[in-house]
Order: C-alpha cells, then sequence, then structure tokens
C-alpha cells in the first residue's frame, strides 16, 4: 500500500534519490488535506504498467488521489497528465479533481484508474523535466501498440528504434532481434523489423534520455499525435471523429484531417444533448457576422465529456493565469458548473524555470533484461518512476455560460512563446461551402441526423437532435425484436387481397380516429380552459367534430371485430360468412351521407378558427402552442381537414375493391353501392376542399414567411415552393422560392429562433419571360426571369427540377395575365422586402443559415412560435420543391400500418407502427401510442426493391434511399409491400403538371 506521507522505494532503479521534501505548491498554498473518513483502497496503473493501491478517504476529491500520485511519482511537471477510468457506461472518463471520488466512482475497490497524460504541447522542448519527457516516451509507446498514433511504416520503425535504443542500449544484432520477437511495439511489426535494426544500427552512443527526447522530437511531428478520437457525425450523416488539441478543435475522417478550428476563431463551445456546437468569430473577410458548426455524437454523455476536455484544453493552453471561478448565483443557475482545475501551461513553465525542480538528478539507464513473449511492449518497461513525498495543489477554474456552454476567451496580448502554444494567427478559412466537390450543388441535409423529435421537441429523445428533418434512428431497445416466429405467425394471416384491403382499412382508421380525438379530446380541452375563446367557436366546433368521432369511433369497433372473425380460427361455415366488409362500409357511407351537414361545416371552422385567432393575439399563442406538442405531429388546419381526406380514402379502398370482386361476387354489389355513395359525397364536397387546402398552405406559408402580409386573401393561389441558387457577383447562393399565381417571392433562412425564412424579394408574373440560360452563364440547369426591364439567374439542382419550374412559372405567368392584380397589397405593410422596381438589398449575415445552429422555437417580436418541420423547411434542407399538385397526392396517398425496419448495418428487425402524411413517415412502437417516437421526411429519397447483393434473405422488401442514409422496411406481404412502394413513391417523386392532368382518374 501507498499511503499518504509514506515514501516508495519505486523510482530507485532508475536513479532517482530520495524525496528532497521539496514542495511543488504555489506560495500561500496549502495541499489538500486528506479528510475524515473511511479509507478505501484505490488501483491507479502507472504509464510502465505498474500499479499502485493507495488508502484514500472516502471523502476525499479527485485532487487528493492525483496528487498522492504525483508525490509518489516526485513528478513537479504533474499538470500534464490525468487519471482516467472507465465509468458504469463502459466509456473512459477523466477523474474530476473538485468532485469527491464517490460521486464518481461508485465501486473504488472494483475500478482501476489508469495515470497518462492528458495535455499533449506542441513542443517536447517545452517539458523542462527529463522525468516528465519519460512518462510521455511511454505514453507514446502505448499509442504505437494500440494503433492509436497511427504513421507510416518508415516512421514507426524509427519510432521503436528509439525506444529499443533507451531498452538494451546500443545495437547488437543477435539481442536486438531477440528482443524484437520477444516485444511487440507496433502491430504487424515483423514485416519491419529489418527496418528497425537498421535505424537502431544508426543510434550507437545514444543515452536513454536522448532516446526518449529524439522519440518525442519525431513524435510531435505526427498528425495523430496526442489524438484521442471521438465519434461523431455531420449534418449530412457523414462519419466523421472529433479531436482536440493544443491549437483548437479538429475534425477526422478516418485518420485523416480534414478540418481544424483554431481558438482564436472559436467564439464559444456548448452542447446541447447529443449536439456538439461550435460558434465561429466574425469574418470580415467573408461578411459573415456569426457561423454556427454543428456535430451530432452518440450521446449526450459522450457529448459532454467531449466539451469538457475542450474546456480543460482551452484553459491550459490558452490562457495565462488560471481561470477565477464566477459568484454562485443565489438563486438559479443555468448550464454546467464543470470548471476548469489546475495552472495553465505558462504557469507550470513559469514555476519550474524561476524554482530549482529542473536540477533534481534523475538517471535514465537501460534496462538489458531478456524478456519473454509478450502481446505488449508497455510490459518490457522495467523501469519505474520515482517517488517524492510531497505534493501539487494549485487552485483554478473556468467559468462555464449558461446552457453547458463555455465561452472562449480571447488570448490577449501573446507573446511569442505563447503563440506557439495555441495563439498565433493561423485561422480556419470560413467558406460559403466547406464540403465535397461531389456535395458542393447540395445544400446540407440536417435531416439526417439520429435522434428522436418531432415538432422541433427534443424532449423523451434517445439522444437529442433539434433538426426539423429527423431519421427514424430509434433505439433497438424501444422496438420489438422479430424471429422466424414472426413469420410463422404472418404465414397465419389470410393472404387474399380481399382481407389486405380490409386490414389496410382497418389500420388507417385507426391512425384516422387518433386525429380525431386530437381535436374533439386534446385541442377542444386546451379551448375550454381558455376564457379568450368565443362561445360561437367552441360550439362550432363540437357541433361538427363530435358527431363524426362517434361515428368513426363505432364504425372502427365493427371493424376490428369482423378482422378478428376473419383471421379467427372457427369454423369454416362461420368464417366464410365474416370475410367481407362490404356492408360495414355501405352502412359507413350511408351514415356520412346523414353527416353531409358537419362534413360542409368543416371548411367553416377553418375560417373561423383563424379569424379569431387574428382578433385575439392570446388564442392565437394557444394555437401556436399546441401546435408543438409531440402529439400535433403535422399542423393543426390539417388535423381540422381529415374528414374530407378521408372520404378520398374510402373511395380508393372501395375501388380496389371493386376491381378486385367479380360482379358475381356476394359483396360486389354492397362495395359498388358503398362506392357509389362516398362518389357522390365527395363530388359535393371537391370544390369546397380544393379551396380550403389551398387557404390552408397560405396560412402555413404565412407563419413561415418574415416580411409578408395578406397572404391568404380569396383568389391568391399557391403554385410551387422550393429551393433554387440564385446567381450573383458572389456566386450561386440558396434560396427559397413561393410560387403563386401572381406573384414570386423569394427568401432565405437567417439566423432566427422562430424557424421562419426573410423574404427579400417580390417579382411581379405579369409580363415576366423565361427563358433558359445555361449556355449564356455557364451554369448547369439555370434559366433567367425577365421582369420590368430586369432579370435574375437562377439554376435548379437537376434538370427535372428545372423543367417542373419553368412549366409552373409560365403557367403562372398565364394566370396572372388575367388576374385582377393582386400584388399590389401582398408586400405593403413589409419595410423590409423590396419589390422588383426597387434596388435589391439582401443581407450575406443569412447566408449561412443552414450552417448555423439548429433552430430552436423561441419568440420572435410577436411573441410567436413557429414549427420547424414544415414542408418548407424540409425543401430547403433538402434542396428540392413540391407543387400544389403533390400537396394533392399526398392527401390521397396516406398509409398506415406496421413495418418491420432495418439498418444497413445491423442484423435484427424491428417491428414499428409507421404512419405516412404530409410527405413523411412517423414511427411508433404501437398504434396505441400518443405521439410520435420519430419521423423521416421523404422528400429528395428514393425507393427502390432491396438488391440480391445486400444480403437482406427476405420477401417483401423496400429500401428507402438519400445520399449515405439507407434504410429498409419490410411488409408481411406482397399487397403491402406494393401498396407502401406506391405512396412513397409519390412523396420522393414530384409529380409533372402534364402526367398529373394526363393520369386516369378513377371509375
Amino acid at each position: 500500500m501507498v499511503e499518504q506521507g509514506q515514501t516508495s522505494l519505486a523510482g530507485q532503479r532508475l536513479g532517482a534519490p530520495e524525496t528532497l521534501g521539496i514542495s511543488t505548491l504555489e506560495p500561500g498554498h496549502k495541499p489538500p488535506a486528506m479528510p475524515p473518513g473511511r479509507l478505501v483502497p484505490i488501483r491507479v496503473v502507472l504509464l510502465d504498467d505498474s500499479e499502485e493501491i493507495f488508502d484514500i478517504s472516502q471523502r476525499a476529491s479527485g485532487r487528493v488521489l492525483f496528487e498522492m500520485v504525483c508525490l509518489h511519482l516526485n513528478l513537479i511537471e504533474g499538470d500534464y497528465f490525468g487519471l482516467e477510468f472507465q465509468s458504469h457506461h463502459r466509456k473512459m472518463v477523466w477523474l474530476d479533481l473538485l468532485k469527491p471520488i464517490r460521486k464518481q466512482i461508485t465501486r473504488p475497490k472494483h475500478t482501476v484508474l489508469r495515470f497518462v497524460v492528458k495535455f499533449f504541447p506542441p513542443d517536447h522542448s517545452l517539458l523542462l523535466e527529463e522525468l516528465t519527457r519519460y512518462l510521455f516516451a511511454l505514453q507514446v509507446r502505448q499509442d504505437l501498440a494500440s494503433g492509436r498514433l497511427t504513421c507510416s511504416d518508415v516512421s514507426a520503425a524509427l519510432l521503436v528504434s528509439h525506444i529499443i535504443q533507451s531498452e538494451i542500449g546500443d545495437f547488437e544484432e543477435t539481442q536486438c532481434r531477440q528482443h524484437l520477437l520477444n516485444t511487440n511495439y507496433i502491430p504487424d511489426q515483423m514485416a519491419l523489423m529489418d527496418k528497425i535494426m537498421e535505424f537502431h544500427h544508426k543510434h550507437i552512443g545514444q543515452t536513454p534520455a536522448e532516446s526518449d527526447y529524439r522519440l518525442l522530437e519525431m513524435a510531435c511531428r505526427l498528425e495523430m499525435y496526442g489524438i484521442r478520437l471521438h465519434p461523431a457525425k455531420d449534418r449530412e450523416g457523414t462519419k466523421l471523429s472529433l479531436a482536440i488539441a493544443h491549437g483548437g478543435v479538429l475534425v477526422f475522417q478516418g485518420h485523416n484531417r480534414i478540418n481544424n478550428f483554431n481558438w482564436s476563431k472559436i467564439r464559444k463551445l456548448s452542447f446541447k444533448r447529443r449536439r456538439f456546437l461550435i460558434k465561429l468569430r466574425a469574418d470580415p473577410s467573408q461578411n459573415v457576422n456569426q457561423d454556427t458548426l454543428e456535430f451530432l455524437m452518440a450521446s449526450r454523455d459522450c457529448c459532454k465529456m467531449f466539451w469538457k476536455i475542450c474546456v480543460e484544453y482551452h484553459a491550459f493552453f490558452r490562457l495565462f493565469e488560471e481561470p477565477k471561478p464566477k459568484p454562485k448565483p443565489v438563486l438559479f443557475s443555468r448550464g454546467s458548473s464543470f470548471r476548469f482545475s489546475g495552472r495553465t501551461q505558462k504557469q507550470v513553465i513559469d514555476y519550474v524555470k524561476e524554482n530549482e525542480f529542473k536540477k533534481l538528478p534523475f538517471d535514465r539507464k537501460h534496462s538489458r533484461v531478456q524478456y519473454k513473449s509478450r502481446l505488449s511492449p508497455l510490459r518490457s518497461a522495467q523501469h519505474q518512476v520515482p517517488n517524492q513525498a510531497v505534493k501539487q495543489s494549485w487552485e483554478g477554474s473556468f467559468l462555464v455560460s449558461s446552457e453547458d456552454s463555455a465561452v472562449i476567451r480571447p488570448c490577449g496580448n501573446s507573446s511569442p512563446s505563447t503563440q506557439r502554444n495555441g495563439c498565433s494567427d493561423q485561422t480556419y478559412p470560413i467558406q460559403e461551402d466547406r464540403r465535397s466537390p461531389a456535395a458542393k450543388q447540395q445544400p446540407v441535409d440536417r435531416a439526417e441526423v439520429t435522434c428522436a423529435l418531432v415538432n422541433g421537441h427534443a424532449d423523451d429523445c434517445r439522444g437529442a437532435t433539434p433538426s426539423p428533418l429527423i431519421s427514424p434512428m430509434l433505439n433497438d431497445t424501444g422496438a420489438i425484436r422479430t424471429d422466424d416466429e414472426e413469420d410463422n405467425r404472418r404465414k397465419d394471416c389470410p393472404a387474399d387481397n380481399a382481407y389486405c384491403i380490409a386490414k389496410e382499412l382497418l389500420c388507417t382508421e385507426r391512425t384516422y380516429l387518433k386525429d380525431l380525438e386530437l381535436i374533439t379530446v386534446s385541442f377542444q380541452g386546451v379551448l375550454d380552459k381558455e376564457d379568450c375563446v368565443p362561445d360561437t367557436l367552441k360550439t362550432l366546433l363540437s357541433s361538427t367534430y363530435e358527431p363524426l368521432h362517434s361515428h368513426h369511433t363505432h364504425f372502427l369497433q365493427e371493424l376490428e371485430e369482423r378482422l378478428s372473425l376473419w383471421e379467427g380460427r372457427c369454423n369454416t361455415e362461420v368464417k366464410g360468412e365474416m370475410q367481407h366488409i362490404g356492408d360495414l362500409l355501405l352502412k359507413c357511407a350511408q351514415e356520412l351521407k346523414a353527416l353531409s351537414a358537419q362534413l360542409q361545416m368543416i371548411s367553416e371552422c377553418v375560417f373561423a378558427l383563424e379569424r379569431v385567432c387574428v382578433a385575439s393575439r392570446r388564442l392565437e399563442c394557444v394555437c401556436r402552442e399546441f401546435e408543438l406538442q409531440k402529439m400535433c405531429y403535422i399542423p393543426l388546419n390539417v388535423f381540422l381537414l381529415s374528414p374530407l381526406h378521408r372520404l378520398l380514402h374510402y373511395r380508393q379502398i372501395l375501388d380496389r375493391l371493386c376491381k378486385h370482386y367479380p360482379p358475381t361476387h356476394t359483396d360486389y354489389s354492397d362495395c359498388r353501392a358503398a362506392l357509389d355513395n362516398v362518389c357522390e359525397l365527395e363530388a359535393e364536397l371537391r370544390p369546397g376542399l380544393e379551396e380550403i387546402e389551398n387557404y390552408q398552405k397560405l396560412l402555413e406559408l404565412q407563419k413561415d414567411l418574415i416580411g409578408v402580409e395578406h397572404l391568404a386573401v380569396a383568389g391568391r393561389q399557391l403554385i410551387r415552393l422550393g429551393c433554387l441558387s440564385k446567381l450573383s457577383g458572389k456566386g450561386l447562393q440558396q434560396r427559397m422560392f413561393f410560387l403563386f399565381n401572381d406573384v414570386l417571392l423569394y427568401s432565405t433562412r437567417g439566423i432566427t429562433s422562430t424557424n421562419q425564412f426573410t423574404v427579400h424579394r417580390q417579382l411581379p408574373l405579369r409580363g415576366m419571360t423565361i427563358r433558359e440560360s445555361e449556355d449564356e452563364w455557364g451554369v448547369p440547369h439555370s434559366f433567367t426571369l425577365m421582369v420590368q426591364q430586369q432579370s435574375l439567374v437562377v439554376a435548379a439542382c437537376s434538370e427535372s427540377e428545372m423543367e417542373k419550374w419553368m412549366e409552373d412559372l409560365k403557367m403562372a405567368v398565364d394566370m396572372a395575365e388575367e388576374s385582377n392584380g393582386l400584388t399590389a397589397d401582398l408586400l405593403s405593410a413589409s419595410k423590409d422586402v423590396k419589390s422588383s422596381g426597387a434596388s435589391e438589398v439582401e443581407s450575406e449575415d443569412d447566408l449561412c443559415g443552414s450552417r448555423t445552429s439548429l433552430p430552436r422555437n423561441g419568440n420572435n417580436s410577436g411573441n410567436t412560435l413557429n414549427r420547424g418541420n414544415t414542408t418548407g423547411h424540409v425543401c430547403w434542407h433538402r434542396n428540392t420543391s413540391v407543387s400544389m399538385l403533390d400537396f394533392s397526392i399526398a392527401i390521397e396517398n396516406q398509409l398506415s400500418g406496421n413495418l418491420l425496419r432495418k439498418f444497413k448495418n445491423s442484423n435484427g428487425w424491428q417491428k414499428l407502427w409507421v404512419v405516412f402524411t404530409n410527405f413523411t413517415l412517423f414511427f411508433y412502437k404501437t398504434h396505441e401510442d400518443e405521439y410520435p417516437l420519430a419521423s423521416l421526411p421523404l422528400l429528395g429519397y428514393s425507393v427502390t426493391h432491396a438488391g440480391e447483393s445486400e444480403n437482406i434473405h427476405k420477401d417483401h422488401v423496400f429500401k428507402l434511399h438519400f445520399k449515405s442514409h439507407i434504410y429498409y422496411f419490410r411488409t408481411e406481404c406482397e399487397y403491402f409491400f406494393e401498396r407502401w412502394m406506391t405512396v412513397i413513391r409519390s412523396a420522393t417523386v414530384s409529380a409533372s403538371r402534364t402526367r398529373y392532368l394526363n393520369r386516369t382518374e378513377p371509375d
């Protein structure tokens, strides 16, 4: 045991003197006293793989243990080192010197701490003590053996030659070869043995201390020296690694460094759950005031651990003196309480230089021990490190700003010596696009981050993501795993298409009833608590939706009973009588005709709610807050219109049943009669449905846009919205375009907390001409808009996108010529938006919107909240567009049911309840869940069959693919496979107007 106050003989083999009782404390500082309490043994493995046991009080802080280790080693420059251990999450974490050990290590008797290098200086000459350099050399050996310090074969051979020179002395071929056969210093050492021996022969006369110095001199030049990789992903989902170094934050792809962010350019480091955020300082040369880079890490613990080491690295290398702590707030505190504890590198260097510690004798000697075969070269290091019966202690802190973020302070007046420590003028150039050449034509897609988040909510996420576009990366524990028993259960279900159609009806009815309950129970419950809601609105909503809810509740019960008997094990006669649903559908259609008055009032409900919200700011905020709840996974008005959408689904299901049954089938007549009733009711409601759908989209856009008023007015129609690149003197710049039947608006998504687009300009359509201009400007897929003697050159992401935009623009121009001039009032109240007749004023600060921090739900000047996952935001991140025709197709192509999901590199399948609506897949554990766990917007994705080369070995599997993101989904039969493929294609492939108008209408 090594107890406080005792002296060890560990360093005598190295020629270290007995302790001189020298204190390494700054004047006026005292070493931390051992607190009272029961002593527990703590095992610490040193860099030479020797293990020491320290008896320490349970109440002691991490600093007490750390200084006991430094005391045992007679180590003066202990500030470069730290103690790490494996947490209960099986992650290596650093021992916090300020916290009590018992709060960090739950089972001290079963935990082993490792004494290792924590801070790697850029220049080995800054290490003034020979003992410190020896410990660094031991660390380099460990990194080489583990493969963490990668380098070329020549460099590896040279490094090993210095190591064996320090171990066995001058070159002797037999001894050197035997030593290399018995001791492995690097992976695949045998292949480099001759090269190592060749280099070793050149080191004759070199002392162990000189070998350590040369080893560190060469190691410091390697790119991976001192690098500890932390896995992460960028906004496109590309697998990267983050690392911290003396000069700043580094980004690696594999073992190749692809980016570095110098401390002088970093304004702030922070983390929000799994997101690690780097806020850069303004770059006057780029005319950009703010830029935030985001990386997604495996978990919040991983993210916080990396953030902590960043805070410590910055304080140690960047600051001249230890940061002073700020006083604790009296009432409330925000963010992490973590702070850096210890002296900075400059303080350590100055302290050692001002004292005589570096003159303590320390004689490195050769071992010359013949070793047996071992797996690690570390065990061959028979040297142990000396002991000193004194301890180091110093006070230090790094105050953390709110929201788990550390404010990076400037370096101040730096001297040449401190510039070598991270305060140089080296900067990372902030450019408009930092992606690979292959990806430069596409904007950053923030959809591909892994989290369960709906409507911008990160609560209850497994991990976190603030992006409005979320991939369905659910934890494996969050779903039901399937096996061969699941396959056998599927084989027992009826294979008839009529049964599959009935099951589709049942699944979609469950989702539809849930949507109705959101209006009749949740939303009306919220309105009942508000005094600002007029009684007329409450009465209108209850009289419209409650009868519909009651009807569909009863219909769903009958459907569940019928399907249960259909797939049950009753006798053949009874089972045959129950294998049809035409009678239920006919009864449902007849009752819906009786409820036609309620269906016709749905449009009035949407208009009335909007009028009251305009008149009452309080009610508007109530509706916005309700819309941001996790259960409200699509816009509120879409829920209000769902009964009208359901009629379209009934018509499609009945049409498929009539095509499936022969006219002589007993169920055909009921299905045909039900189809006639539904078509009659649909024809009566369709004109109003088209009008209210357009109005609903205009209301949604009104919430998304800043700088426009009176957008949702009679006569205005949305035609297309999406991304185009605008050509200017600074190159192609991403813009969001909104095409109506009278005007074209374009905007950018700026740095706002409200998830809104700022409109920069309007272009009237009257007199506009459109022509292709790829040859003129040399920009692929570009075309020019000419209006009022001004031109605007824009480029689409593909030829098909360009064709769709040009087709819709020409149609909109024709419509504008026949309209009554709606454009005059559109931007009359906006002071920031310029019309086409004025000079265009745009802030280039908004251009970094796709690279800034992900938006959070916040308040703008009007205290309103905004959704972050609307179709406009999806188009912005996926660089695509959708038309009103696409919306119409999406209304008809909605689907619900169970799917088995598999990731590209996973083995098992997970059973999920999936709802497809509004171009998005929403994922639940079961159909009874109140809100989705995750969502995946499908705009930009492609859907294909899973090929034989993908080793799926299952039937009915389709693949969703976007860039590097691949998901496999498996259905229970061929019918549902075709249905899911059909509805998903409707979202992933934008409809051509000509193809849509010429398609065959159902009977």
